[in-house]
């Protein structure tokens, strides 16, 4: 529920009783109301309180019951008055307690107002009808947002944060830059004339519209007024007198009027807006986007003002400047009222006769008036976004009119009136519900010969007769349902757009035919008689075609070729050869091989990629000299054919991309043979080697990618390539940091997952280095004087040393990531991504990925955002689509201001325990908005979770956005912004564009592999299939990720590309608490006696020492550096147990948690004891030799299980004082492990076992430890007996967690050691006091059951 702060004014009067609610006021239920105030900044509320227990009860009891912030007017004002002087208003903010069927008028009248105002998104703001419902508003809203519960709905309309959405005032707020361009007014000394023989006199002055008006201060509605026009005249600065402008009109007899202001703030405002207007050559009012009702009625004093725009507004009728009153503009020509949500069209317009243009899109209309057809002169008449079924025939008259527009209405056939209408040329229908097109009604109208259809709902084809058509010359057919066309008839036709259809066969007239777009079909058959000869440009991709048509072969002017994504087998000799041909893209079908050339051929641009060519053809680069890129990755090259036939090479290449072949060194000398190559892709091949002899002639060389091959070095005479930016050559074997950074102009350089170890860098880096990858590069060590000299570099990325995390062993068994994001060609990347390894607790992993597309601030916020919004989501529900879809609901809400105008593809990946299906040990649940999407591999398949929420991929959603009257531009995007549907953020295009997401969730079972998370540019450059094909035998994730955005790039990405691979092994063999078929324990408990022959293996090197460090434990990272003096164990050798000795549980995983049956739960701790003040890791003052043991440094390290350090007999152990609980000392202890690790010698591995006859365990609430020392660290050594390190542990506070204090260490390398001619002797002395300890017998009546349960980690 929201917070609040109750202001100064009185208090919070009590809610009526649910059984009279009208006992107080007529209008139905009480107003309950709460002054606010808001503290320091705008727009944030100061919430240290909350609802009172009575608005609580009272909200309580029904959902229909709610509260309205109320802001003041002067929480949108921006004027220069401090934001503490605005923050002290005492009527700030009010909150008002209400119902759903409490209407305006009754709020009004609680709060002593006239009227209220809404303001959307930070944006527009209207004035609230008498009998509007501002909650019920509210409740609709968040209804349309994706809300489903009601409970979630009133306690999200109580949210303060909902006010960047949805807004209620007062009084009306307007920014103080809107009023200025309204209108600006003001008392001044005003001269008339440029000479001085006019005296200065105080004058009402206004500027409004394209005129300077000057009146008497007394008489200034009814005396004399002289108005200046200003279109085209001067403004000019007055140098002999303080802030003074002097005004004059254009022309020949121009008045000038000087005004004098009295600060320079008034100055500047009107010197700057008055030299807006005398800039315009063209009389033009823009009053857009200004919540408008009515215009100022000084605004009809211009009577020059011909065009005026009034988009975005709340223009009303009847009003002093309302629209019945706009006849009184003369000369008016252009009228914009578009956005005006007026909903009948506006009569008086049509009086307007000098109206040439008239747009009115989007203003809810379903029909039009008869008197439209008074307007004789108009020219430009736009109804798009409207309720139209007909138009009326009057409409005919407007024999002037040349463009008409009724785009996203809802006619179901092509009006008769355009046979009247002989001006136009166009029919412009797109985004209707025509569901036939009927050729015989467009051959009735001579004059048409554009012919825009597209997103309607065409099936079939009409054809009344055999009459050819003459005229239409531009069709567009796009994003309909149509079979099979054939335009054969239309013989004039130059243009045809057909894309997104579901076509078979096509068929056309070639006479006039110049383009032909028919791309995303099931083309299997195109048919053009006669041959094309006027044909420039035929794209034909992602079609069934198996050949390329014939005709096309013959086509003399063909231009640009585009026949990707077919089934082709062979490239027509005629085609390649041909002698027009400048573009030809035949990637992704079944080429075998290419045609040889004989004849010298302009080619530019060739796209072979994705075929089955083994080889190319041996003259391609003798006799394409043109050839300028050329794209043949993802073929099974071996060799390329010679670019020399002589001496000196011809070649034009410049951009060549081979990645993902089978190229070896051998290819590398005819690269020689291209001087002029700026980008070369050879990622993904088989080299070795690259000689440096052929790499210092490659000078021109900007973008270098030798990623994924098998070299040990980058040649030193990369050097000279002076031009080159960018060098990706990750997922190799190089040991040597390459010569670059002598380079002036390099930028990008990513040398991750290679064998590295060290870096010799210059005194001065390259001003032009910006980032910098060195992840993955497991033995590189960096100097801090190293990571100095990278400090300005703005991206930076190396492998940080992982701390001692809570859960590290358990989750990293099951899953693990590798994450890559590259720019590409952009200046930015806005691409964030999101991994959580270790959530909620450690039972469950979250990534993420988030693409802003053009704006890099929201990816950013939600990377930082949304895992903590799922956290809390997930602590209210268990069902994961409504936590899922709330997460990102409420995301969207905390994006604030930054998300009014800006919006980001999102999409989140939840692995957690899956409590449904026991034959799952988990589940994972994915939600998507936008383009990002997430692919399963399951045995080696491919499995989508997502859904595209785009225009072209989602018929569904393409439809709800026209059916919401959505302007749908010719690039397919909704209003011109974006081609999605659904994202987070861009809240200003509500409804159209909503943040409720796709959900799908999904058991994962043994045979799941990885997931893999992208953005659109990767999805779009790599199939589902080949992604997971590329990365399903690749051991490292981070690997895995690289590699993926390099293939994106290769195969033509120019974009940000973001991936993310998690690998998955969350079948039994990933278990971490089952070693070596050991039987897990049943739900009584452990077993009493187990032998852990193959303990885990070392986890990576800790950032401290470098050694292996293994945490686990319910503690954060910052915790266990705040509670541990010390690290944990430096290294996590091979550990022998005796069952005899020590009755060992097992390590318990997510996959089988721990028995809650109340049975007492030990597992061993590793800890490492040092000190500062001894050289043996104990106090100085207690520095004694221990028998057998030799020290030679200051660190110890002992494995112990803490929890089974009881008293054996408690009525010896002394009462504990204070307040603090009694800990559970009746289990007796079974025995203690203590290793002494050896470091230096051969046998470093052996764990020497150690047993202690009796321990009690002794605290104190004020020093934890009643007969101990405590350091000035924070660790605790007993007196009577120092050396016994064990007792140290046992005295230590006792913790849920386990861990205690000790002393820092300061030399890891020092560490007892146990000489080698005494080791024999050392074991056999401590089998001894083991053997000799007799074994107490267990007794009934002292064991009781422990009350708490102890999960201390391994």
């Amino acid at each position: 529920m929201g917070e609040v702060e109750p202001g100064p004014a009185g208090p919070l009067e009590p809610p009526e009783p649910p059984e009279a609610p009208a006992s107080r006021r007529p209008g139905g239920i009480r107003v309950l109301k709460r002054t606010m105030k808001r503290n320091g900044s705008r727009h944030c509320l100061n919430r240290r309180s909350r609802f009172g227990s009575r608005e609580r009860d009272w909200l309580r009891e029904d959902v229909k019951r709610g509260c309205v912030y109320l802001y003041g007017a002067d929480t949108a004002t921006a004027t220069a008055v401090s934001a503490s002087s605005a923050a002290s208003s005492s009527s700030d903010l009010h909150l008002v307690l209400c119902t759903v069927d409490t209407p305006t008028s009754e709020i009004c009248a609680g709060e002593g107002r006239e009227r209220l105002y809404l303001q959307l998104h930070g944006d527009l703001v209207r004035r609230l009808e008498p009998t509007e419902r501002p909650l019920q508003i509210v409740y609709d809203y968040l209804s349309g947002l994706g809300f489903d519960d009601p409970v979630r709905i009133q306690e999200e309309a109580a949210n303060p944060d909902l006010g960047c959405m949805l807004r209620f005032y007062g009084e009306k707020p307007c920014q103080m830059d809107h009023l200025d361009r309204i209108l600006l007014s003001g008392i001044y000394n005003v001269r008339k004339g440029k000479t001085q023989l006019h005296k200065w006199a105080e004058r009402l002055v206004v500027l409004c519209g394209t005129c300077l008006i000057v009146s008497s201060v007394k008489d200034c509605q009814t005396g004399k007024m002289h108005i200046l026009p200003l279109v085209g005249g001067k403004v000019e600065e007055v140098k002999r007198r303080q802030y003074c402008l002097a005004f004059s009109s254009a022309g020949a007899q121009a008045q000038t009027y000087h005004v004098s202001f009295e600060t320079l703030a008034e100055y500047q405002r009107w010197q700057r807006q008055s030299s807006k207007v005398v800039s315009q050559r063209i009389s033009t009012v823009d009053l857009s986007c200004h919540s408008l009702e009515e215009v100022p009625e000084h605004l009809f004093y211009s009577q020059d003002i011909t065009y005026l725009n009034l988009r975005h507004n709340f223009m009303q009728l009847e009003r002093p400047g309302g629209l019945d009153t706009f006849y009184k503009f003369s000369q008016l020509k252009g009228l914009n009222l578009s956005h005006n949500k007026l909903g009948s069209f506006p009569v008086l317009l049509c009086e307007i006769s000098t109206l040439t243009e008239l747009n009115l899109s989007c203003n809810g209309f379903h029909d039009l008036p008869s008197q439209i057809g008074n307007l004789l002169n108009l020219q430009t008449l736009c109804l798009d976004g409207n309720f139209l079924t007909t138009l009326p025939e009057e409409l005919g008259n407007l024999q002037q009119l040349s463009s008409l527009g009724i785009s996203f209405n809802n006619f179901s056939q092509i009006p008769k009136v355009y046979e009247k209408l002989t001006m136009l040329d166009k029919v412009v229908m797109a985004g209707n519900q025509l569901e036939v097109l009927n050729l015989g009604v467009l051959n009735c109208m001579s004059h048409v010969k554009h012919v825009d259809l597209r997103m309607n709902h065409l099936k079939t084809m009409v054809i009344e007769n055999l009459e050819g058509n003459k005229y239409i010359t531009h069709m567009d057919l796009r994003d309909n349902r149509l079979t099979d066309l054939d335009l054969s008839s239309l013989c004039n036709l130059e243009q045809l757009h057909c894309e997104r259809n579901q076509l078979r066969e096509l068929t056309l007239s070639g006479f006039s035919l110049r383009t032909l777009y028919a791309s995303s079909n099931r083309l299997t058959a195109v048919n053009v008689y006669p041959v094309p000869s006027l044909l420039t440009s035929l794209e034909l991709s992602r079609n069934l075609l198996e050949c390329v048509p014939d005709w096309a072969c013959e086509a003399k002017k063909i231009e640009i070729l585009d026949v990707s994504y077919n089934l082709l087998t062979e490239i027509p000799m005629r085609i390649l050869s041909s002698l027009s041909l400048r573009k030809l893209m035949v990637g992704h079908n079944h080429v075998q091989n290419l045609p040889a050339l004989v004849e010298h051929i302009p080619l530019e641009v060739l796209d072979i990629q994705h075929n089955l060519l083994t080889r190319l053809p041996d003259t391609l680069f003798s006799k394409a000299l043109n050839l300028r890129y050329l794209n043949a990755s993802a073929n099974s090259l071996e060799s390329l054919p010679s670019a020399c036939t002589g001496e000196e090479s011809l070649s034009a290449l410049q951009l060549l991309y081979l990645t993902n072949n089978l190229l070896t060194d051998q290819c590398v000398p005819v690269l020689v043979g291209h001087p002029h190559l700026r980008i070369l892709h050879l990622a993904n091949n088989q080299l070795q080697t690259f000689p440096a002899s052929k790499l210092n002639k490659l000078e021109q060389l900007e973008e270098l990618n030798l990623s994924g091959n098998k070299l040990k070095t980058i040649p030193t005479t990369i050097a000279n390539c002076k031009r080159l930016h960018t060098l990706v050559a990750h997922s190799n074997h190089i040991s040597i940091f390459p010569e670059i950074l002598q380079l002036p102009q390099i930028q990008f350089v990513d040398l991750s997952c290679n064998d590295l170890t060290e870096i010799l860098i210059p005194e001065a880096l390259p001003a032009t280095l910006q980032d910098l990858d060195l992840t993955g590069n497991t033995n590189l060590v960096l100097e801090h004087k190293t990571l100095d000299t990278f400090s300005h570099i703005t991206t930076l990325k190396i492998d940080q040393k992982p701390l001692p995390t809570t859960d590290s062993t358990v989750t990293s068994t099951f899953w693990s990531h590798g994450l890559a994001e590259m720019a590409g060609q952009r200046n930015k990347l806005c691409v964030s991504a999101l991994a959580v390894d270790n959530f909620a607790e450690g039972v469950g992993a979250v990534y993420g990925m988030f693409d802003g597309d053009r704006n890099e601030e929201l990816p950013r916020l939600l990377q930082c955002t949304m895992a903590d919004v799922l956290l809390e989501e997930v602590q209210q529900s268990t069902n994961d689509t409504v936590f899922m879809a709330h997460t990102f609901l409420v995301s969207h809400r905390k994006l604030g201001m930054a998300g009014q105008k800006l919006g980001s593809s999102a999409l989140l990946c939840y692995i957690r325990p899956d409590t449904a299906d026991p034959t799952s040990s988990f589940s994972l649940t994915v939600a998507n908005v936008g383009t990002c999407q997430a692919v399963l591999c399951r045995s080696g398949k491919p499995v989508p979770l997502s859904k595209v929420f785009s225009l072209e991929q989602d018929p569904e959603e393409a439809q709800r956005v026209k059916d919401q009257k959505a302007i749908i531009t010719e690039d397919n995007k909704v209003n011109g912004v974006t081609c999605c549907t659904r994202l987070l953020g861009c809240t200003y295009l509500y409804p159209w564009i909503l943040p409720r997401p796709h959900i799908s969730s999904t058991p994962l079972t043994i045979q799941d592999e990885l997931l893999i998370l992208g953005n659109k540019a990767l999805w779009e450059h790599l199939s589902y299939t080949e992604a997971v094909n590329a990365v399903c035998h690749v051991q490292d994730p981070l690997a895995a990720a690289k590699k993926l955005c390099t293939l994106a790039q290769s195969y033509g990405c120019q974009d940000n590309v973001g991936a993310m691979v998690v690998y998955l092994n969350v079948g039994e063999e990933g278990c971490t608490c089952e070693m070596n078929g050991l039987t897990l324990p049943g739900p009584v408990g452990f077993a009493s006696t187990a032998v852990i022959k193959d303990p885990p293996k070392p986890t990576t090197p800790s950032s401290s020492s470098g050694v292996a460090s293994e945490f686990s434990s319910e503690m954060s990272t910052s915790e266990v550096s705040s509670e541990v003096g010390s690290t944990a164990s430096d290294e996590h050798n091979t550990v022998g147990l005796d069952a005899g000795l020590l009755s060992r549980p097992e390590r318990r995983c997510s996959l089988h948690p721990t028995p809650t049956s109340g049975v007492f739960q030990r597992q061993p701790s590793c800890a490492t004891f040092s000190s500062n003040q001894s050289d043996n890791g104990l106090d100085s003052d207690d520095d004694q030799p221990v028998e057998g043991v030799m020290t030679n440094g200051s660190k110890v390290e002992v494995e112990v299980d803490i929890h089974c350090c009881r008293g054996r007999q408690l009525e010896n152990s002394p009462t504990l004082r204070g307040n603090s609980p009694t800990p559970c000392l009746e289990e007796r202890a079974r025995g203690l492990a203590f290793g002494i690790r050896r470091q230096n010698s051969v046998n470093s591995g052996i764990l020497l076992p150690v047993s202690k006859d009796k321990m009690e365990l002794q605290k104190s609430p004020s020093t934890s430890c009643l007969y101990g020392k405590k350091l000035s660290n924070g660790s605790i050594v007993p007196l009577e007996d120092s050396l016994n390190l064990i007792e140290v542990a046992t005295e230590a506070p006792r913790k849920k967690t386990g861990y205690f204090a000790a002393p820092a260490q300061l030399e890891p390398e020092d560490q007892f050691v146990v000489p080698r001619d005494l080791e024999e002797e050392v074991k056999e002395q401590m089998k001894h006091h083991q053997e000799s300890r007799p074994e107490p017998e267990p007794s009934e009546e002292g064991r009781t059951e422990l009350a708490e349960e102890f999960d201390t980690a391994l």
